[in-house]
């Protein structure tokens, strides 16, 4: 798979992303089934590999540093994304943004620990905090700013940040925001329709898209949208020699998105990392974007 670059000043990453969100199954839960998966994405050539002290609460860091560890693979071979902005309150049930300073930095020092290296590529802020003040922004900002000056992130990014968030937060700091890590596939077009996609390619870089099958809902869901969508994927994917699947994910290629694969399961795995040589036609992305409409 080919390598680009998520933005003018971001790294060097795979066009397709893995992620750990769906890891929340006992049966997945062991270094030999991340060892394994890591592998094999990397044999497709996926080098980039998404994780948040929210996957399994921090379980999932967990036990892929302790196969960073067993050097099953190599540290410098692939690029790692991680979140941080989310804390769990009350009961344990409810959640609370918090992008403080101290809440950065005490969660960045968790997160390295339990991934056991040294820095993260690309480190995420996953949620504004509403109640941040301009006083507070400065200093989140500043503090993110001194954690790249010390090595333990090089670079920042953002998740499921609207316009005006990512451009306050942008304003704020020295260095730029290089991805926004939103949902985008050919079910939610939201991100095309509010002016978040426009924004990011303004900043010259290129959103991470979760759900780039909407939870399974492109493959199978029952509702008019999907059953209609599923209808022209399956027809312009014939012309392709593409499934569904494969004809859904170069959709997102086309529009300059990086997906994020969640499933566990090799064959879903290649089929998302497959479709990147699919080079639809305009006339065909229309197609199925005119079938979400």
């Amino acid at each position: 798979m080919e390598k680009i670059y998520i933005s003018e000043s971001g790294p060097e990453i795979s066009a397709a992303i893995y992620g750990f969100w769906r890891w929340n199954t006992p049966s997945l839960s062991s270094i030999k089934k991340i060892e394994d998966i890591v592998n094999y994405n990397l044999e497709l050539g996926v080098n980039t590999f998404d994780h948040s002290d929210q996957y399994g609460n921090g379980k999932i860091e967990e036990l892929f540093g302790k196969a960073i560890k067993g050097k099953s693979f190599k540290r410098e071979d692939i690029i790692i994304s991680a979140k941080v902005g989310i804390k769990s309150i009350g009961n344990g049930k409810e959640k609370q943004y918090d992008l403080s300073p101290e809440y950065i930095r005490k969660s960045l020092h968790e997160t390295l620990k339990r991934l056991q290296t040294d820095y993260i590529d690309i480190f995420l802020l996953e949620h504004f905090d509403y109640l941040m003040d301009d006083g507070e922004e400065s200093a989140s900002a500043s503090e993110l700013t001194e954690l790249v000056y010390n090595g333990k992130i090089r670079h920042i990014g953002v998740a499921n940040f609207n316009v005006f968030q990512h451009r306050l937060l942008a304003s704020r700091l020295i260095q730029p925001i290089v991805t926004n890590h939103i949902e985008l596939n050919v079910l939610n077009t939201n991100a095309i329709d509010d002016g978040r996609l426009d924004f990011i390619k303004e900043q010259y870089s290129k959103p991470m898209a979760w759900a780039p099958l909407a939870g399974g809902r492109v493959l199978n869901g029952k509702d008019k949208k999907a059953i209609k969508v599923r209808r022209v994927l399956t027809e312009i994917g014939k012309k392709y020699n593409a499934n569904v699947e494969q004809t859904a994910v170069a959709w997102l290629y086309k529009l300059g998105a990086l997906p994020i694969i969640g499933s566990p399961d090799k064959k879903r795995i290649k089929n998302a990392a497959s479709a990147y040589s699919i080079k639809l036609s305009n006339e065909d992305w229309y197609r199925i974007f005119n079938a979400t409409k």
